[in-house]
């Protein structure tokens, strides 16, 4: 990160620590590119599908981490991300398995391990890889172009406290078609 930029993360919190998250993921310059609200519905274009397909995989990548509700938004997306279970580093095979996050580390006694992935690292993977398909796209079957990049450099995200927090996220994530026109993301959706 550059010296001049102010984190938004909460200094000296462990985002790789179990518990759920909620992220929101912008669009660069919040452009309407993965379809529109109609009838108080979010209806996806391929692109927004497509936005969807990834997010479905992040538990096949990452076998400790689950989604819960989320929605494709016409120029951003909200999820929640939980962090359930093992750590990565205690799994005798988890060297071999592709499902674990790929950065390795070496311990104090010279072994590989694989750390557990955060928030960050979960985020930037979905981003990695819907933008990758979204420039397949724009070549092969003309999805509205970009400027210098898909999403915003950074994300969104709350640390879900409690039960109480989680449905107040997830009924929000849900809702949030319903109120697309009080969206502080709201901008005119494309045709």
């Amino acid at each position: 990160m550059r010296g001049d930029r102010k984190s938004i993360r909460v200094k000296g919190y462990d985002y790789s620590q179990p518990g759920g998250y909620d992220v929101t993921v912008c669009i660069h310059a919040h452009k309407c590119v993965f379809g529109n609200v109609k009838n108080c519905e979010m209806v996806l274009n391929d692109a927004g599908r497509m936005i969807e397909k990834w997010w479905q995989k992040i538990p096949d990548k990452y076998n400790t981490v689950e989604i819960d509700e989320y929605r494709v938004m016409p120029n951003h997306f909200h999820g929640i991300i939980k962090f359930v279970g093992a750590d990565a580093c205690a799994r005798p095979n988890a060297l071999n398995n592709e499902r674990y996050n790929n950065d390795a580390y070496t311990d104090e006694k010279g072994q590989a391990r694989l750390s557990a992935p955060t928030v960050g690292t979960v985020i930037q993977w979905f981003k990695t890889m819907s933008t990758n398909e979204y420039i397949r796209n724009v070549k092969t079957e003309k999805w509205l172009p970009f400027d210098k990049r898909l999403w915003q450099r950074n994300y969104y995200e709350h640390i879900i406290r409690n039960e109480s927090d989680l449905t107040r996220v997830q009924e929000y994530i849900v809702n949030n078609p319903a109120k697309w026109e009080d969206d502080e993301y709201y901008t005119e959706s494309i045709p």
